[in-house]
C-alpha cells in the first residue's frame, strides 16, 4: 500500500537518477528533462561541482541553528544583494514561505511607521503558493476551494492593466505583489511598459512593490532577475526554485529600511538558510557565472522560441508562442495532457501552465543539440495528437 497522500496528480513514472538534461526511469528508459524539477534544476542533475560542494559540506555541518552566525549564509546574502541591488536577505526553504515573509514584512513596515495600511494587490492567474496567505494572494479560484475562511486584505486584477490597477488602489493598500511572467498561469509575461508604470504607482502612493520571481529569478529569463528587463527593482523580491539547484531554499531581499521591521523575535525559519542549502545556492551562482548560463539561455530561447513560431503556423490547433528566456509557453485550442503523454512516450518531459498551454522549462545549461531533439520529440508529438 502506497502511504503517500495523494494530493499531487503524478504521471506514471518513476524516476530513480539524472544526468545533466536527462533523466532515468526505474525500467532504465531515457527521457530529455525539459521540466527541470519546475525550473529548480537550473544547472541540470548531478552538476559535478554541486555534487563536490554538497559531499564537501555533508562532511563538516548539515544543519546549524540561526542562534548562530552561520558564514555560507553571510556570503550568499551579500552575492545576493548585491545581484539584486537591495540590502538585506531573510533565507527559509521555499517560495511560499518567502511570499509569505514578503507580505508579513510589508505589513509590519506600515504597522511601524503608524499606517493602517494592510491590504495588497495581486494579479488574476497569478500564483504564489499555498500557504494560507498566499493562496489567498493568488489569483486563482481553483487553489482556494474548501479551505475557507480565508485571510483578509488581498484584491485582484487583471496582468498589464494599469488602470484597473490605478482604480483599486485606496488609503489601505499596502503593497503590490506580482510576478514579472506567470508561470503556473499560463506564462503570461507583464509587459515591460506596465512593470514601469506600476514602479511609478507606488513611488506615487507610498506603497511598496513585491516582486515575486520565485519560479523567474536566477537567470530562468536570460537575466538575473526578470525585473531587469523593464528596468526598474522592486522593494521586496521573493526567489526559491533554481535557487538551490534542487536543494531547498527560499528567500526573501529588502531594502535596508524596510528590512529594519524584522527586528529580533518577528519572524524565523528554523532550517532557513543553513549550511548545506546556502552551500548549494552559492554553487549554483558559480557555475552560472563560469559557464555564462545567462548568454545561454537567451541563444536556447532563440532557438526554442523560432522553432515553436514555426510549429505554430504548420499546425491549426496552436494559437500563440510566449514567454521569456527558457520559460516557455505554448498555447493550443486543445488540452494539451495528450501532448505531454506523446511526448513522455518519445523520450520528451513537459509540463502544462493550464489545460491549454505547454509550459517548457529546460536546465540553463541545455545544450542545442539536446534543444533540437527536443524539438524532434515535440513536432513529431504534436503530429500524432493534432494532425
Amino acid at each position: 500500500m502506497n502511504h503517500v497522500m495523494q494530493n499531487y496528480g503524478r504521471f506514471p513514472l518513476t524516476l530513480i537518477k539524472g544526468q545533466g538534461s536527462r533523466v532515468w526511469d526505474d525500467q532504465n528508459n531515457s527521457y530529455l528533462d525539459f521540466v527541470s524539477g519546475i525550473a529548480v534544476n537550473i544547472i541540470g542533475h548531478a552538476h559535478p561541482r554541486m555534487v563536490k560542494a554538497l559531499s564537501e559540506q555533508a562532511a563538516s555541518m548539515l544543519h546549524c541553528s540561526n542562534l548562530y552566525h552561520i558564514p555560507q549564509q553571510t556570503l550568499l546574502a551579500g552575492k545576493l544583494c548585491v545581484l539584486a541591488g537591495l540590502d538585506r536577505v531573510f533565507f527559509c526553504n521555499s517560495g511560499a514561505e518567502a511570499n509569505e515573509a514578503a507580505i508579513k514584512l510589508a505589513r509590519k513596515y506600515f504597522y511601524d511607521q503608524g499606517s493602517s495600511r494592510r491590504t495588497i494587490i495581486t494579479a488574476t492567474q497569478s500564483f504564489h503558493g499555498r500557504t494560507m496567505q498566499t493562496l489567498t494572494a493568488t489569483g486563482q479560484d481553483k487553489v482556494k476551494i474548501g479551505f475557507d475562511p480565508l485571510p483578509q486584505g488581498f484584491e485582484h486584477v487583471p496582468l498589464n492593466d494599469l488602470d484597473a490597477l490605478r482604480a483599486q488602489i485606496n488609503a489601505q493598500t499596502a503593497a503590490i505583489l506580482l510576478e514579472p511572467l506567470q508561470g503556473e498561469g499560463g506564462v503570461n509575461l507583464a509587459d515591460a511598459a506596465y512593470l514601469q508604470g506600476v514602479r511609478a504607482l507606488c513611488d506615487e502612493h507610498g506603497m511598496l512593490l513585491i516582486l515575486d520571481e520565485i519560479q523567474t529569478g536566477m537567470g530562468r529569463t536570460g537575466k538575473m532577475f526578470a525585473y531587469e528587463h523593464a528596468g526598474i527593482r522592486p522593494d521586496i523580491l521573493t526567489l526559491a526554485k533554481g535557487l538551490g539547484g534542487g536543494v531547498p531554499i527560499g528567500a526573501m531581499l529588502a531594502t535596508e529600511q524596510l528590512a529594519k521591521s524584522f527586528g529580533p523575535g518577528t519572524h524565523g525559519s528554523t532550517f532557513g538558510g543553513n549550511p548545506m542549502s546556502c552551500t548549494a545556492a552559492l554553487t549554483v551562482l558559480e557555475v552560472m557565472e563560469e559557464e555564462a548560463l545567462l548568454i545561454n539561455t537567451v541563444q536556447r530561447s532563440q532557438q526554442i522560441f523560432e522553432e515553436l513560431q514555426a510549429f505554430a503556423q504548420a499546425f491549426e490547433g496552436l494559437l500563440e508562442v510566449r514567454g521569456q528566456g527558457l520559460l516557455l509557453g505554448l498555447e493550443c485550442n486543445c488540452d494539451v495532457q495528450p501532448i505531454i503523454e506523446r511526448c513522455r512516450k518519445h523520450g520528451l518531459l513537459l509540463l502544462a501552465a493550464g489545460p491549454k498551454v505547454l509550459r517548457i522549462l529546460p536546465s540553463l545549461n541545455v545544450s542545442e543539440g539536446e534543444v533540437n531533439e527536443a524539438l524532434e520529440i515535440l513536432e513529431k508529438s504534436l503530429k500524432e495528437v493534432l494532425a
